[in-house]
């Protein structure tokens, strides 16, 4: 069945709302695996990026699934290294090379690294000759996005940004989605590993009512925000169940009760002060 809720990008292309992300997800049979299991069970929308190490494998999971490669929305990034050394079209052909596709739906400069303005112009490049149907940043924050809409007329598809109830950044997302036209996608979506969200006795008390689990709370928040969001997971019953909320909705009050879980800090790096 597919219940894929599907975003329009601001030039024009369909991105699965709902994805996998594969993130600290090693190279190998766990990598294939879980992209095999994601497209079986229904998702059409996998996230990698070069420096997860795990691109071969996404790409052997992808052939392995038996679902055709136009029907998959996937996604790749542009390393911080690559940025800094200005090799970003050496680097995208290297990850096409190693996913074994001659395209990818949507390319992304990983962190605002130094350099990352070049970057930005050879992505236009490879976007002009139709090499990817969309290019967009990650980690870029408002000023970043300011810079960027004020040295190129072509505006990032998306931002991939960290956002969960505990760091909601919602602020960012309002900037995102409103003045710049461009969609939020969510990294670490549930608190990231290790985290206490999905502990929490009051998000359990929700997804009690519900019938539903913590996680499957938190991703249909998401879904109603209007974010796209790519939980990771290698076990196969997780994969099932993370694609499972397409069949409940969440009160505005159930909304709001988990936006107050926002704590103001952040799980992963600070994309003003990072050292990679």
């Amino acid at each position: 069945m597919d219940v894929n809720n599907t975003v329009v990008l601001n030039n024009g292309v369909s991105i699965p709302q709902l994805g996998l992300g594969v993130f600290q997800t090693p190279s190998g049979e766990e990598t294939v695996n879980a992209v095999k299991w994601a497209l079986q069970a229904g998702y059409r929308h996998i996230d990698t990026a070069r420096v997860y190490g795990n691109e071969e494998s996404v790409g052997q999971g992808i052939r392995e699934s038996g679902v055709n490669r136009r029907d998959v929305f996937l996604t790749t990034k542009l390393w911080n290294d690559d940025i800094r050394a200005g090799r970003t079209r050496d680097a995208y052909e290297e990850s096409l090379e190693r996913l074994g596709t001659d395209y990818v739906d949507l390319y992304l400069i990983h962190w605002p690294a130094d350099g990352w303005q070049k970057a930005w112009k050879d992505m236009q490049e490879l976007y002009v000759e139709r090499r990817v149907r969309a290019i967009g940043v990650c980690n870029f924050e408002q000023h970043h996005l300011e810079e960027l809409h004020a040295l190129s007329s072509v505006r990032p598809a998306v931002n991939q940004i960290e956002s969960s109830p505990q760091f909601t950044n919602q602020k960012l997302i309002d900037f995102t989605n409103g003045e710049q036209r461009i969609d939020v996608e969510a990294w670490s979506p549930l608190g990231g590993t290790g985290g206490t969200l999905l502990k929490n006795p009051a998000l359990q008390a929700i997804a009690d009512r519900y019938g539903k689990s913590p996680a499957q709370v938190v991703i249909r928040w998401h879904l109603q925000r209007g974010v796209i969001v790519i939980p990771k997971s290698t076990h196969q019953e997780r994969i099932q169940q993370n694609f499972d909320v397409f069949d409940f909705s969440l009160s505005d009050h159930d909304m709001q009760a988990i936006s107050a879980f926002d704590t103001g800090r952040r799980n992963g790096g600070d994309p003003d002060n990072f050292d990679f």
